[in-house]
């Protein structure tokens, strides 16, 4: 208890001196500030560039852990309606929500400026959160989507600027298959599908083709439908415009744990389910599926310049710090002539430092949340890609108020042991 109050009266006392001295260390508290929300700033903005780089490897390979899934027999194809049934039974026995078929192909659209064949991925409605597919107008599929009887597609920027960008609200159609001729009645192709168009997909500056995606079941259907209309096996094979009868890439997102397990598990059942002969590979290809952390190199990047800023505004503040105890000599041996110890002198210059620049500190950790948070710093860092901005890390904050205690107790070591060897006879005279 008495240890407690010892410790109380001394920062108690430590800022009454803050306060007595207010003008003499206002500028070593500015640095300290400046310091601490600069080194508190980079820290955050580090996490923010790594949550882009994440997002952008996720948008690619899948979230963690996203498994891929591929099957084939050196005796021939797989009939497709067997291996969507097999992948169906995989999905229902491990529960498995997040999966998702993936085909890539081609549709015959027709613009105002002539038919064209649009690349196209078919794909199933949890695709969209597994890969953070972007959207800058409408939205993701709904789980509805699949039973409408109209077909709805997510088309990019150049697509909807074909179009003449129609506001999605007005629910804007758009002719798909068929010849790409727009018959005279309907405007609809011989043989093509009206779809609704309900999102949009933002285009890079190097894109310059329309693309589009669409709903696997949708595809399906408008494959059906092109066979039984056109009747022949040029159509059945060919149903997509020119593209070939598409192959199905299959995924599912599980959680990263259970990974390893799923492999084997998911392996093991469709090779019994497709028979034998069958070659089935299960392999991840998300950013977190190596050892190694993929973001070290920005981490010590940012570890580097943190420590940088910290070490300049130490080294200022310590220098401000000897030349303030010289300017007390004469008040340290007064006190130690009144029987202060020499612990207690230590200690309370120690501690003037320390208050002083915790003080600093939180401001400059408010400082740093405030520019952080700011919607124009956001978007600068994020530059369009980061879709879950993470919020201001507590650890940044932490890492900024223990910097502001570290420089403190450093800049008042070296003040403080000055202070201690000052002989109170010499003081008096000073």
């Amino acid at each position: 208890m008495r240890g407690l109050t010892g410790f109380v009266g001394a920062l108690l006392e430590a800022w009454q001196e803050v306060r007595v001295h207010r003008t003499r260390v206002l500028l070593s508290l500015i640095g300290v500030a400046v310091a601490v929300c600069s080194l508190t700033t980079v820290v955050a903005l580090g996490a923010i560039v790594q949550q882009a780089n994440q997002e952008l490897s996720e948008r690619q390979g899948g979230r963690p852990a996203t498994l891929y899934v591929s099957a084939f027999r050196l005796d021939g194809a797989i009939d497709p309606a067997n291996m969507d049934a097999a992948w169906s039974k995989v999905l229902e026995r491990y529960d498995i929500s997040y999966a998702s078929r993936v085909q890539n192909t081609v549709q015959m659209v027709p613009f105002a400026t002539g038919a064209v064949q649009v690349g196209t991925q078919a794909v199933d409605q949890p695709f969209g959160e597994m890969h953070r597919v972007q959207l800058t107008e409408g939205s993701w599929f709904s789980p509805t989507d699949e039973q409408q009887l109209a077909p709805r597609i997510i088309v990019n920027e150049v697509f909807w600027d074909r179009m003449g960008r129609p506001p999605l609200e007005s629910h804007p159609v758009v002719a798909l298959g068929g010849d790409g001729v727009p018959g005279a009645a309907s405007g609809i192709p011989a043989g093509g599908t009206l779809a609704v168009v309900v999102g949009v997909t933002p285009a890079s500056t190097w894109e310059t083709e329309p693309t589009m995606i669409m709903l696997a079941r949708h595809a399906e259907a408008m494959q059906k439908a092109a066979t039984g209309e056109r009747g022949s096996a040029a159509a059945a094979a060919d149903p997509y415009g020119g593209g070939g009868a598409p192959q199905s890439q299959y995924e599912m997102w599980v959680p990263p744990e259970l990974a390893d397990a799923l492999t084997a598990a998911v392996t093991r059942d469709l090779q019994a389910a497709l028979g034998e002969g069958t070659e089935v590979n299960v392999s991840r290809q998300d950013w977190a599926q190596y050892g190694n952390d993929p973001f070290l190199v920005t981490k010590l990047v940012v570890i580097g310049i943190a420590v940088l800023v910290l070490l300049l505004g130490a080294l200022g503040l310590v220098n401000i710090a000897l030349v303030t105890v010289k300017q007390r000599v004469r008040e340290i041996g007064i006190r130690r002539s009144f029987g202060a110890t020499a612990g207690r002198v230590f200690f309370a210059v120690m501690m003037e430092s320390v208050v002083a620049t915790v003080v600093a500190g939180a401001l400059g950790v408010v400082a740093a949340i405030l520019i952080v948070q700011s919607p124009a710093m956001r978007d600068l860092v994020g530059q369009g890609m980061v879709s879950d901005f993470p919020p201001f890390p507590v650890d940044a904050a932490i890492v900024g108020l223990v910097a502001a205690t570290a420089v403190g107790a450093l800049a008042g070591l070296l003040p403080a042991l000055v202070a201690v060897r000052v002989k109170v006879i010499d003081a008096i005279r000073y």
